[in-house]
């Protein structure tokens, strides 16, 4: 029979026509005695099926091996001792300071002071001026010589056409400010470095205040030498030195010795420098300190990690750890050694202590194992005869640990330059989107540049254009802002497929002339008259974003260390910069 339909159910709830019944339940444990001992005990009722298992799994399985007990090896610990730059030309190897760490050595670049004829840094040239200064001050006798040096070496006013200053307000007011009253102390460090002397232009001083004044000229220079390291063997022909960077490939190139062996880091960005950025490579740097021999007996310990699976069948591990969510993929090598290592491995596996100073390459010459039975092995390399290794530096046995520094200060970046392309226009730019302005500053880019066109704008007033004759008028070609340097392809001499970038300048809007590059990273040989190219797969898709700024650190014995250095990293993708050709636009 089935049940009466009720058609008007707000009607009958109100008139209670179908009475219904509601029942609530909860379920709830209820104990039948408070000893609880047999319930913990966790008793099992098929012990045989338990051993079987075991059994089943191999865990009953004898390998007649003894847990190792100790463990003495020999360690051959050989340090750094001469360093090399790779950019071509090669320059000579000498000595790596033993105390500058090698991340110093290796990025250190020359301090630009000066844009072709156009002084820039005048927060060092002033720097300089008041060391001069002050030591003069602190020297009897030779006070009143300070206005003579302040004439002498002067910082002088810009011209009426000097737009790297006369453009930005904040550096022409710096430079009214100091002109005339502060002391160029560049132009003064220039002239003892070339062989002169402090008292040379200087008048009515006694042959006693002379010696004096000369013997202030090494204090200052000395003092500047050690406040900022930059690279030896700067000549005209080498304006770098030897300074690691090579601006063709946008990376520092390098080499040091340790022992016998020459160790090449031919690819390092700069930042983090570690034992991964070098390989072996033949050849010699010269002599190098002797290496020293460690020897020690030491107790192995089992390897421990967070996750780890449990030796024994039945025992409860920790969950936090999930290795089965890990799903590599069939090429993904690494993961897979991981997880093979982790889950089969990983009770087989002891560690050492090995203490080893920093700034060492350290090679094992051998190691013995002494287990609980009394027995002693002989342990050799894994994978020796497969010719399979891990953490090796390419070339032999050995791990290197870099004298270098761990913490690093880095200041703001002076100079900041994006290298992308651009598939409309058919080039590479070289944004400059930070620009180290002539008191030594970085400012935007973009800013710097329309600042430098609207003062060109005021100086050259352009004509009055003719009255509209069309209704379209022709464009050749439109403009881009001057903070973007292309870069065009050419070929490789000698190469008919090759591909290379060469730096090259677009027209100014206001006189046509070539617009030139604000930062030293860009400006290559531009000084010299000389071309900039730079390797066509350097600049990928993604990219290259270069930044120039000041570190500090300090060394193990106390000493600051400061310098200026270029770091590359990873750009942010392609761009487009509207340029374009063959125009028609309404009038």
């Amino acid at each position: 029979m089935s049940e009466p339909r009720i058609t008007d159910l707000a009607g009958a709830l109100t008139r209670r026509e179908n009475p219904a019944v509601g029942v609530w339940n909860r379920l709830e444990g209820r104990p039948r005695t408070t000893d609880f001992t047999r319930a913990l005990r966790a008793e099992v009722r098929d012990p045989l099926w338990l051993l079987a298992r075991q059994w089943q799994l191999g865990e009953f399985r004898g390998s007649d091996a003894g847990s190792p007990v100790t463990a003495t090896y020999s360690v051959t610990a050989s340090a750094p001792g001469r360093f090399r730059s790779d950019v071509e030309p090669k320059g000579t190897p000498g000595p790596l300071p033993p105390d500058r760490p090698l991340e110093t050595v290796a990025e250190r670049r020359p301090l630009p002071f000066a844009f072709g004829t156009e002084p820039i840094s005048f927060d060092l040239r002033l720097a300089l001026g008041r060391r001069w200064l002050r030591l003069l001050a602190r020297a009897s006798g030779l006070g009143d010589a300070a206005e003579q040096f302040v004439a002498l070496y002067p910082i002088a006013l810009p011209g009426p056409d000097d737009a790297a200053q006369l453009a930005h307000p904040e550096v022409w007011a710096a430079t009214q400010a100091v002109a005339g009253r502060r002391l160029d102390g560049y132009l003064l460090y220039q002239h003892l470095k070339g062989g002169g002397h402090a008292s040379d232009g200087i008048r009515s001083l006694s042959r006693q205040q002379r010696t004096k004044l000369d013997a202030l000229g090494p204090r200052l220079t000395g003092w500047f030498d050690d406040l900022i390291d930059q690279p030896g063997g700067i000549t005209p022909d080498r304006p770098s030195g030897d300074s690691a960077w090579d601006p063709r490939r946008l990376e520092h190139r390098f080499s040091i010795a340790a022992g016998d062996r020459v160790l090449s880091a031919p690819e390092y960005p700069g930042g983090e420098l570690d034992w991964h950025a070098f390989s072996t490579v033949p050849g010699s740097l010269g002599a190098t300190p002797a290496p020293v021999t460690l020897n020690r007996t030491v107790f192995p310990s089992p390897v421990r990690y967070s996750g780890m699976p449990l030796p024994r069948w039945w025992a409860v591990e920790d969950g936090k750890t999930n290795f089965a969510a890990v799903t590599p993929d069939s090429t993904d090598l690494a993961r897979l050694i991981f997880l093979e290592f982790a889950l089969v491995f990983s009770n087989d596996w002891y560690q050492l202590p090995c203490d080893l100073p920093a700034g060492t390459l350290a090679t094992v010459g051998g190691l013995c194992v002494t287990d609980v039975f009394g027995e002693r092995r002989w342990i050799t390399p894994a994978g020796a005869a497969e010719h399979w290794s891990m953490y090796t530096l390419g070339g032999g046995p050995g791990m290197l640990l870099p004298p270098g520094t761990p913490k690093v200060a880095t200041g703001p970046a002076l100079e900041d330059v994006a290298l992308v392309r651009d598939e409309s226009a058919n080039l590479v730019w070289g944004i400059e989107q930070t620009v180290r302005t002539t008191t030594g500053e970085g400012r935007a880019g973009d800013e710097m540049a329309a600042e430098s066109l609207a003062f060109r704008r005021r100086r050259h007033q352009p004509q009055q254009p003719d009255a509209p004759r069309a209704p379209i008028a022709y464009e050749v070609m439109s403009s881009v802002p001057e903070n973007w340097i292309p870069f065009i392809p050419v070929h490789v001499p000698g190469d008919s497929r090759a591909v290379q970038l060469q730096r090259a300048a677009m027209p100014s809007e206001v006189d046509a002339s070539s617009i030139r590059p604000r930062t030293a990273l860009l400006r290559e040989g531009f000084d010299r008259g000389q071309s900039y190219f730079v390797n066509e797969e350097e600049v990928p898709r993604s990219g290259t974003r270069l930044t120039v700024s000041y570190n500090r650190t300090r060394t193990k014995t106390g000493r600051v260390a400061l310098w200026l250095s270029v770091r590359r990293d990873v750009g942010r993708g392609e761009r487009s910069s509207g340029l374009a050709f063959d125009l028609a636009k309404g009038t």
